[in-house]
């Protein structure tokens, strides 16, 4: 399976914190593409694994994470606007 994962973290009470957790959690599963994008191949009992993570550190009434699911990569394009969204991925192969 294919995931888009993008999140908001606020930073009152203690966010920095938070969001230090959050991307952390997320590079351990998938690409990092830009500030508050991950995105990559994962399997369903990762990802449930990920989700479960990012719980225990989300604050429900401040913070959100937002995840887009394809079963398949072919079925995506992506279009760039400005820099070069290549040049910004953190995680070679």
């Amino acid at each position: 399976m294919y995931v888009i994962l993008v999140y908001d973290i606020s930073l009152e009470d203690k966010g920095a914190r938070v969001l230090n957790r959050v991307f952390k959690i997320c590079k351990k599963y998938l690409s990092h593409v830009q500030k508050s994008v991950f995105e990559g191949e994962i399997t369903p009992a990762k990802l449930k694994k990920l989700e479960q993570e990012l719980k225990e550190h989300v604050r429900e009434d401040l913070d959100s994470i937002l995840i887009f699911k394809n079963s398949n990569k072919r079925w995506l394009t992506k279009e760039y606007i400005g820099i070069d969204g290549s040049e910004l991925i953190s995680n070679f192969f």
